[in-house]
């Protein structure tokens, strides 16, 4: 049979077919997808060819072959493993949630995600959470994020998931889509799944005092069926984003305010750090490019790792 996975443990995947049965899975030998070597070669969303076989706890099955994925996210964990993830595949659209406190979410993690959403060619929405909670000045800052990348492209909505503020807009681009829900532990990813269908019933936790972070409730990737004609991938919170298999010649190609001012640079191949009429600095150095994603792009093709500090205003 052909399925697709909605769910990745590590070990086992469950494997929905024709008819709409969950059927849990192992993979045969060692797969090597597309010269990429990952924690778990099986990503939800993957269409996968399957045998079955009846056991004493029921059917099950084998996956033999992963079909070929239209895209695929991946990141590169920033502890020590450096080992790369499969977040999902063949998706139709990420949302990552981003909260300004109560966690803080970097603008150096944005930029990391955006800019692998970029080379995989997924499109992305900001959807900037818990708008209900923020005081005045929170709620300026908020702003000033949303309008930095609305004016690069990227479609941004402030909403709440436990109001449910704005998630008729939020249902509206989701409609007949695959979509990938991102983000670090505690900004309401789980809130929002239960917000927009409430028979899930998913688990939440509340932010640790301790460390003003999130704590995972969603353990491993699953996808879920929507009844507005959407499927959502809830996927773990993540703490850090690595950027996996990029040259440092590309990367600019994957920032929009980068690409769209590069034939303007002296040099053709301009790295935008240290040569004469950058185009790229002089930019940065008008306002026109946030000091902020500059700072982000150095720190990527310098292959630096980003601590997030609460200072997450600071450039």
């Amino acid at each position: 049979m052909t399925g697709v996975v909605y769910k990745s443990t590590g070990s086992w995947y469950h494997v929905k077919d024709a008819d709409g049965k969950l059927i849990p899975c192992r993979i045969k030998g060692k797969f090597r997808i597309e010269g990429l070597t990952s924690t778990s070669p099986v990503a939800v969303g993957d269409l996968v060819d399957v045998t079955l076989k009846e056991t004493q706890e029921g059917t099950q099955g084998v996956i033999t072959l992963i079909h070929e994925r239209k895209n695929y996210i991946v990141r590169k964990s920033v502890n020590l493993s450096k080992q790369i993830h499969i977040i999902a595949a063949n998706i139709d659209c990420a949302f990552l949630l981003v909260t300004l406190n109560n966690p803080t979410t970097h603008p150096a993690f944005i930029d990391r995600f955006l800019t692998t959403a970029e080379a995989y060619d997924i499109e992305t929405v900001l959807l900037f959470n818990k708008e209900d909670s923020y005081s005045a000045a929170d709620t300026e800052q908020i702003r000033s994020m949303k309008q930095c990348y609305e004016n690069i492209g990227y479609s941004c909505l402030e909403i709440s998931a436990l109001k449910g503020t704005n998630l008729a807009a939020v249902k509206t681009m989701m409609k007949g889509k695959t979509t990938m829900l991102s983000g670090h532990s505690g900004v309401g990813k789980s809130t929002l799944v239960n917000s927009l269908a409430p028979e899930l019933n998913i688990k939440t936790a509340k932010i640790s005092d301790h460390h003003n972070q999130g704590q995972h409730t969603t353990t491993f990737a699953e996808m879920h069926d929507l009844d507005f004609d959407a499927r959502i991938v809830d996927t773990p919170g993540i703490r850090g984003f690595g950027v996996v298999h990029m040259e440092k010649e590309e990367v600019g190609d994957y920032f929009r305010e980068f690409f769209a001012r590069k034939e303007a640079c002296k040099f053709n191949n301009c790295l935008h750090v240290d040569e004469p009429k950058c185009a790229i600095k002089i930019a940065v150095e008008a306002g026109e490019i946030a000091a902020s994603r500059y700072k982000s792009y150095l720190q990527i093709i310098e292959g630096e790792d980003v601590h997030y500090r609460t200072d997450f205003w600071d450039v």
